[in-house]
């Protein structure tokens, strides 16, 4: 997935939260607003473009200090096949799983 396509959707708002998304930002008290912020600053540091589910990437962005971790890919219209960009899920990188934000971590035991 393309970063400044993304990028395009959120300033069009043409852009969705799934269920899961919104509860997880929620939960780490991230504001709509706060999110588009991080998209926007954002860069893409994994994609996922055979993924079952649909293309989808991995965006890097930051709310103030804070790193946010944002898996993203396309919903499509049904009665006219139109992309949406769907945000799937939300959330702060942190140890074990990440190292560092742009970095997983080693597996555990």
């Amino acid at each position: 997935m393309d970063i400044d396509a993304i990028k395009q959707r959120i300033m069009e708002g043409n852009y969705e939260f799934s269920i899961h998304a919104q509860q997880e930002r929620l939960e780490d008290d991230l504001d709509i607003t706060e999110i588009e912020t991080a998209i926007m600053g954002g860069e893409v540091i994994e994609n996922y473009p055979d993924d079952p589910r649909g293309e989808s990437c991995l965006v890097l962005g930051y709310v103030g200090p804070i790193p946010v971790h944002l898996v993203m890919g396309w919903a499509y219209g049904q009665s006219n096949g139109e992309k949406t960009l769907r945000i799937i899920t939300v959330y702060i990188p942190q140890a074990p799983k990440w190292e560092d934000p742009r970095r997983r971590g080693g597996k555990t035991s």
